[in-house]
């Protein structure tokens, strides 16, 4: 009588063996984002943080959850992972800020139908750069090998920031018309508009290879520039007084996430030739055919953050910035009223 073939999960498709290997690669890479507050290392069912060892009295959590969107077909389809992870980092921990938290712990997920340990493993690194840049602690995350699922070299990435803030001191607070909005540069695209981004690559018939029209190297490695981590400077900045809000400039553009730091009854007027756009922004406007509705509601246009700030502070909080490496221009003030205003034009 003919026997079947015993199955095994590694027939099926999950390297039990692999998984282990890339936890034993990335536990020194976890390790290296240890700050005051973390009890264990990788490795339990769930992490430990102490939030009296990282300083603080009365704390209120915050906390955030993000992706990287289409950028990540964009790393994929290159091979160029290595930064992703800051991307995954910065989009989850830029958005604390908003609240005025500081960032405390970082967990991942990463999803793929076959686990390439040395592809993960960049990722990985990636990741823990971003919570180094952040001053914040990769405590635990999720591999899951799920065959059927993804194809070929496919994986997908989504993170989780936790951080805190002193009771009563989150933000936005003490909004009120005649508050200067600061622009802080972005680097690029950040992780958003990419999917218009790579619809007008195509219409342009060009390929990730090809060199970059906007800049000195190619168009895959000039679309993938990592989101700018903007957790020192502006933490800093928060600490310095005067800061009421904060917004993340990601999906929606100015257009939609400076309303988001808004109270009711106030309004923001924001003059768009007070800096000049990045030269991938006039690319994307001039091959795409993009009105400006369009381009300012779909990317950043070159600002990433926009911090609200005092009139009277001003100048300290511009300072404070500069002297931490992070430019920052006044584009507008807070108003009286229901909706954004734009006043100029980008160039």
């Amino acid at each position: 009588m003919k026997t079947r073939a015993e199955l095994t999960y590694a027939a099926a498709g999950v390297d039990i063996d692999a998984g282990g290997e890339l936890v034993r690669r990335i536990g020194p890479v976890a390790g290296s984002t240890a700050r005051p507050g973390v009890i264990d290392g990788l490795g339990g069912f769930a992490g430990l943080f102490d939030l009296k060892a990282a300083g603080y009295s009365d704390p209120v959590l915050v906390a955030s959850t993000d992706g990287v969107g289409t950028k990540l077909r964009v790393a994929i389809d290159t091979g160029q992972v290595d930064a992703i992870g800051i991307d995954l980092v910065a989009m989850c921990v830029n958005d604390l800020l908003c609240r005025g938290a500081e960032p405390l712990f970082f967990l991942d997920y990463f999803a793929a139908g076959t686990l390439d340990v040395e592809v993960t493993e960049r990722v990985v690194n990636g990741i823990a750069a971003g919570c180094r840049a952040s001053g914040c602690a990769l405590i635990g995350g999720e591999t899951a090998e799920m065959p059927g699922m993804y194809g070929g070299a496919d994986f997908d990435l989504a993170g989780f920031a936790v951080g805190a803030v002193e009771r009563g001191k989150a933000l936005p607070t003490g909004l009120g018309a005649g508050d200067v909005l600061l622009g802080l540069p972005s680097d690029g695209l950040h992780s958003n508009g990419y999917s218009l981004a790579r619809a007008v690559v195509r219409r342009a018939g060009l390929s990730w290879e090809d060199p970059a029209p906007f800049a000195d190297t190619s168009l895959g490695e000039a679309l993938l520039a990592p989101t700018r981590i903007y957790v020192g400077p502006v933490t800093a900045s928060i600490k310095s007084g005067g800061v009421h809000g904060i917004a993340h400039i990601t999906g929606g553009g100015l257009v939609e996430n400076v309303p988001r730091m808004l109270p009711k009854g106030l309004a923001a007027k924001i003059d768009l030739g007070s800096w000049s756009l990045p030269p991938v922004f006039g690319w994307l406007r001039e091959t795409g055919g993009l009105a400006e509705a369009e381009l300012l509601r779909t990317f950043n246009a070159g600002i990433g953050m926009v911090i609200a700030v005092a009139p009277e502070f001003r100048d300290v909080v511009m300072a404070g910035l500069e002297n931490a490496g992070q430019r920052a221009q006044c584009i507008g003030v807070v108003e009286s009223g229901q909706c954004l205003r734009f006043s100029g034009s980008l160039s």
